[in-house]
C-alpha cells in the first residue's frame, strides 16, 4: 500500500517519501499505466490490512510482485533487498492461504451442480 501511495506522489510531481526506482518509473511511459498499477497496489494493500478478500488480493498482486522482483533483479539492483523481502512475504502469504488456490490447479475441475 505504501508503494502505491508513493507512486501517486510521483504522478503528481511531489517528492516521494520512499526511494523510487528511476528504471521502474521509466517503464511507465503512459500515465494511465502507473495510475492503474498504483491504484491496484493501494486497493490490495487495504484489503490485506483489513483482512478482507485475501485470496483475491493475492491473485491481483501476483503479476505486480513478480514484475517488481524481476525489474530489481535485472535492471535496478538498488532495491533488490526490498524486492526479495517482498517475494518472501508474498510467498508466505501464498503458503498460508494455499487451500484457497487448490481449485485453480485441478486438472479436471468438478462440474458445477
Amino acid at each position: 500500500m505504501v508503494a502505491g501511495l508513493n507512486g501517486y506522489f510521483v504522478i503528481f510531481g511531489l517528492e516521494p517519501f520512499v526511494a523510487t526506482s528511476p528504471e521502474a518509473m521509466a517503464l511507465f511511459e503512459f500515465d494511465y499505466l502507473i495510475i492503474a498499477e498504483k491504484t491496484l497496489e493501494i486497493m490490495c494493500g487495504v484489503l490485506l490490512l483489513f483482512n478482507r478478500f485475501i485470496p483475491l488480493a493475492l491473485a491481483i498482486l501476483s503479476p505486480i510482485v513478480v514484475n517488481i522482483f524481476l525489474l530489481h533483479l535485472f535492471l535496478d539492483h538498488s532495491l533488490l533487498l526490498l524486492a526479495v523481502m517482498l517475494i518472501i512475504t508474498y510467498g508466505y502469504l501464498l503458503f498460508y492461504y494455499r487451500n484457497n488456490f487448490k481449485g485453480i490447479l485441478e486438472k479436471k475441475p468438478k462440474k458445477f451442480q
